[in-house]
């Protein structure tokens, strides 16, 4: 029986799908396997919705939170693949280190955790719809949030250069020479 014509075994397939999905180590092959990377690059589609929805619908992120009787829920949801990161009070884990699970120790903690979780996948910036009256828990959620990192204005799509457009707008991964000559001031 020649080698191509022996029937199929979980090992020969295994093998194949590592044979695969290694990368190559030569210099030319460059793989992106972070598909967050155009949004960072401020270059990718962000949808603008319709414009009598309200809230608007132009986000790459958004921070959505749930509060029940008894727990609390907060999600980061991306527009096109849904929810990313979720914390909430009713994991064993967080639901072990409170006292209760719905109060303002728990929403600060919350707050904690999910800046935790985004920081560690690299989502720094989101949108967040949610209004939130002045000294409540919610506030004070978000402003744990803000505390460790994660802003809620996302930065604006780069506009597609046109040819005869006389001025061109800087790329984030570009550095121009005199960003770099320039004494740093404090």
């Amino acid at each position: 029986m020649s080698r191509s014509a022996r029937p199929l075994t979980s090992a020969r397939v295994l093998h194949k799908i590592k044979a695969l999905s290694t990368p190559q180590t030569s210099s030319e092959c460059v793989i992106n396997r972070n598909p967050r990377n155009l949004e960072r690059l401020r270059i990718a589609y962000k949808p603008g919705g319709y414009h009598l929805e309200k809230p608007g619908r132009s986000y790459w992120h958004t921070l959505e939170i749930n509060s029940s009787g008894r727990y609390v829920s907060a999600d980061v949801k991306h527009f096109e693949n849904g929810t990313i990161l979720s914390a909430s009070t009713s994991e064993w884990a967080i639901k072990q280190q409170l006292y209760k699970t719905n109060d303002t120790a728990a929403f600060v903690n919350l707050g904690r955790v999910l800046a935790h979780r985004c920081l560690q996948s690299g989502i720094t910036e989101m949108t967040c719809n949610v209004e939130a009256v002045q000294g409540s828990k919610l506030q004070k959620l978000l402003q744990t949030l803000q505390d460790n990192g994660v802003s809620f204005k996302e930065p604006s799509r780069l506009p597609n250069a046109q040819p005869w457009d006389a001025k061109r707008h800087e790329k984030p991964w570009e550095v121009s020479e005199e960003a770099l000559e320039a004494p740093i001031s404090k």
